[in-house]
C-alpha cells in the first residue's frame, strides 16, 4: 500500500512542472497574436508613406479580422476531430508564414493578401491557447492561470504601441511583422517538447465543408457590414444591404446544414446547455464594451485632458491593472470554493456602472478621476473575461472543448466588432453635430482624431467647441455601451451554479456525469483528460 502510495505520488510534482511549462508556452503565443495588431496600428502611417495606397489602409486591419474571426470556429472544430496538438502548431506556422510574408511586402495589395494570411493562422491560435488549456486544467483549478491571462491582455495593450512605435522607428516598420518570429519559434518548440496529449482516432465522417463555407460567409458579411457601415458606405446603402441579406441568409444556411451534418463546425447540441448559451451573450457584450472602451477612452483623455498620444497604452493603466488584479483574485476564490455565479453577476453590475460613470465625464472631469472610473470598468471587466470561458467550458462534454472555445472566442470577437462600429458611428455623429453647431465655419470638415499637438495650434474658441464635441461624443458612446452591458447582467442572473469538473474520487464520478451536473463530462484524471 504504501509503494502504492509513493508511486502515486510520485510524478505529481513533475507533471505540475511540466503543466506550467505548457502554460507558459501558451500565454506566449496568446501574447503573439494579441500583440499584433497593436504593434501594426502604430506602424500604419508609416508603412503607407512606404507603400502608399492609402485607400486601402482599412484594409490592412479588415482582412486580419475576417480571417481570424471566419477561420475561428473552424480551427476549434478540427481540434475536436484530429487532435489539438497538430492544429495547434499547425497555426503558429501559419500566422508565422504570414507575418514573414507581410514584412517582406512590397506593396499594399500584397500586404493586405499576407495580412489575411496572417489572420488565418491567428484565428487558431485563441481558439488552441483555451482549448489546450481546457484539456490540460481541469475547470476547478483554471481559476489559478486566470490572473496570468489576464496580465498577456494588459502587457499586450499597454506595450504594443510602445513596443510597435520603438520598432519602427528604429529598426523599421517591417520588423513589426518580424518580430513575431522568435516569439513563434520559441513557443513551437516549448510546444513540440513538452506538450504531450493522448492521442485521438481520426473519425470516418468528412469535414462539414457546406456548414463551414455558409459560417465563412456569414461572418464575412457580419465583420463587414461592421467595419464599412456608417464609413465607407452609409447604412442605408445597396452594399450594406445587400450585405446584410448575405449574412442573414448564410447564416440560417448555416443552421439548417448544422442539424444534418455528421461533424457540424459549431453543434448546435452545446447550446441545449443553458450556462453555455448565456455566456455566450455575457462574452458578446463584454466584447462589445471593452473593445469600445479600448478605442475611446485614449481619444478623450488626448482630446480633452490633453494627453500624449505617444503612451496612449499608458492611458488605459488603471482599466487594466483593475482587471488583471480582480481576474486573479476571482480565479484564486473559483479555485478554492469551486463557486462562480456571483462573479459573473458582480462583473456585470460593476462593468454597468463603470460605463455610466464614464458616460459622465465632461471636458471638466480630471484624469484621477478618469482613472478611477476605468478601475470600477476594469474590475467588471476582470471579473467576466475569464469567467465566460470557465463556464462556458465546464458546461460541454470534453470532445466539445475545442468548439466551445472557438464559440465564446467568436461571440466576443464579433462583439466587439458590433461594439466598435456602433459606438464609433455614434461618436462620430455626435462630434460632427456639436462641431457645426459649436464651432462654425472654421471647424468644418475637422476630424474628429486630431491629437493634443494638433489641438494646441487652433484658436480658442475652436478647441474648446472641439473638446466640448468630443466629450460629448465619448458620453453618447459610453451611455449606450452601459445599456447594452445591462443584456449582460440580466443574462449572468440566470446563470446556474453547476459543480465545476475536478479531480474527484472514483466513488464520485459516477455523481459528475449525472444529469443533474449539466454539461460535465468525464471528470480530469480520466483516460480522455490526462494530458501531460
Amino acid at each position: 500500500m504504501a509503494e502504492l502510495k509513493r508511486a502515486a505520488a510520485g510524478p505529481a510534482e513533475p507533471q505540475a512542472r511540466s503543466v506550467r511549462v505548457v502554460v507558459l508556452a501558451l500565454m506566449i503565443t496568446m501574447l503573439l497574436a494579441m500583440l499584433d495588431n497593436l504593434m501594426v496600428g502604430t506602424a500604419m502611417p508609416t508603412i503607407v508613406g512606404d507603400l502608399g495606397g492609402l485607400e486601402h489602409l482599412s484594409w490592412v486591419v479588415t482582412a486580419y479580422t475576417l480571417a481570424t474571426a471566419a477561420s475561428t470556429p473552424i480551427w476549434g472544430k478540427l481540434g475536436d476531430m484530429y487532435g489539438r496538438k497538430g492544429i495547434f502548431l499547425t497555426s503558429i506556422v501559419i500566422f508565422l508564414i504570414g507575418s514573414v510574408l507581410s514584412g517582406m511586402a512590397q506593396d499594399m495589395g500584397q500586404l493586405i493578401g499576407f495580412r489575411a494570411v496572417q489572420g488565418l493562422g491567428a484565428g487558431g491560435l485563441m481558439v488552441g491557447v483555451m482549448a489546450i488549456l481546457g484539456d490540460l486544467v481541469p475547470p476547478r483549478e483554471r481559476g489559478k492561470y486566470q490572473g496570468m491571462m489576464a496580465g498577456v491582455m494588459a502587457i499586450a495593450m499597454i506595450g504594443g504601441p510602445l513596443v510597435g512605435g520603438t520598432i519602427t522607428d528604429h529598426l523599421g516598420w517591417r520588423w513589426s511583422f518580424y518580430i513575431n518570429i522568435p516569439l513563434g519559434v520559441l513557443a513551437l518548440a516549448m510546444v513540440t517538447a513538452v506538450l504531450h496529449l493522448p492521442r485521438r482516432e481520426r473519425g470516418k465522417s468528412r469535414v462539414d465543408y457546406l456548414g463551414a463555407a455558409l459560417l465563412t460567409v456569414g461572418i464575412t458579411a457580419i465583420v463587414l457590414v461592421t467595419t464599412w457601415g456608417g464609413t465607407e458606405y452609409a447604412w442605408g446603402s445597396a452594399v450594406i444591404t445587400e450585405l446584410v441579406a448575405l449574412g442573414v441568409a448564410s447564416l440560417v444556411g448555416f443552421v439548417f446544414v448544422e442539424t444534418k451534418a455528421a461533424e457540424p463546425v459549431i453543434p448546435l447540441h452545446i447550446f441545449r446547455s443553458l450556462n453555455f448559451t448565456l455566456m455566450s451573450v455575457v462574452g458578446f457584450m463584454a466584447g462589445f464594451v471593452m473593445f469600445g472602451a479600448v478605442l475611446f477612452l485614449p481619444l478623450f483623455q488626448q482630446s480633452v485632458q490633453g494627453a500624449s498620444a505617444t503612451n496612449s497604452g499608458l492611458l488605459l493603466l488603471p482599466m487594466l491593472l483593475s482587471m488583471m488584479v480582480v481576474s486573479l483574485i476571482a480565479g484564486r476564490v473559483t479555485t478554492g470554493t469551486g463557486k462562480y455565479k456571483v462573479f459573473p453577476i458582480l462583473g456585470s453590475v460593476l462593468m454597468v456602472v463603470g460605463l455610466f460613470l464614464l458616460a459622465s465625464m465632461d471636458t471638466g472631469t480630471t484624469r484621477l478621476t478618469s482613472g478611477v472610473y476605468m478601475a470600477v470598468l476594469g474590475a467588471g471587466m476582470g471579473f467576466l473575461m475569464q469567467i465566460t470561458m470557465l463556464v462556458a467550458q465546464n458546461s460541454v462534454e470534453l470532445r466539445d472543448m475545442g468548439v466551445a472555445s472557438s464559440a465564446t472566442t467568436l461571440f466576443r470577437t464579433l462583439g466587439s466588432s458590433f461594439g466598435v462600429a456602433i459606438m464609433g458611428a455614434l461618436f462620430t455623429g455626435r462630434v460632427e453635430d456639436e462641431m457645426a453647431q459649436r464651432g462654425g465655419a472654421a471647424a468644418t470638415g475637422m476630424s474628429a482624431q486630431l491629437d493634443a499637438a494638433s489641438l494646441a495650434k487652433l484658436p480658442d474658441p475652436v478647441r474648446e467647441a472641439y473638446e466640448y464635441a468630443v466629450a460629448s461624443g465619448t458620453h453618447i458612446a459610453f451611455l449606450v455601451g452601459g445599456s447594452v452591458a445591462v443584456i449582460a447582467l440580466v443574462a449572468s442572473l440566470f446563470v446556474k451554479e453547476v459543480p465545476l469538473r475536478g479531480t474527484v474520487k472514483p466513488q464520485e464520478a459516477e455523481a459528475v456525469g449525472s444529469p443533474e451536473a449539466e454539461g460535465t463530462a468525464l471528470p480530469a484524471g480520466t483516460k480522455e483528460s490526462q494530458a501531460v
